[in-house]
């Protein structure tokens, strides 16, 4: 992991195409704002794990299911 200790206003680059900056600094808790592409999706490390498990069990419900007769399905048409 690369850590950098930036101050308000001080961005650090990824790349060309991603900019983060520290916008403000509260305690603990720090504001960044991020300028990237909008095909570049960016979620908090919680929504993103949320994502990835709900993606998880939608796709392993595919394989319980029985394909029979979804087979079934595309005879009739």
């Amino acid at each position: 992991m690369l850590i950098l200790t930036r101050r308000i206003g001080e961005s650090i680059r990824i790349n060309d195409n991603i900019c983060i900056t520290i916008v403000d600094v509260d305690g603990k808790n720090i504001k960044i704002g991020i300028d990237a592409p909008r095909q570049i999706s960016i979620h908090r490390e919680e929504v993103f794990l949320r994502i990835k498990e709900e993606n998880q069990k939608a796709a392993g419900g595919a394989k319980n299911q029985d394909l029979g007769s979804l087979s079934d399905l595309f005879k009739k048409k």
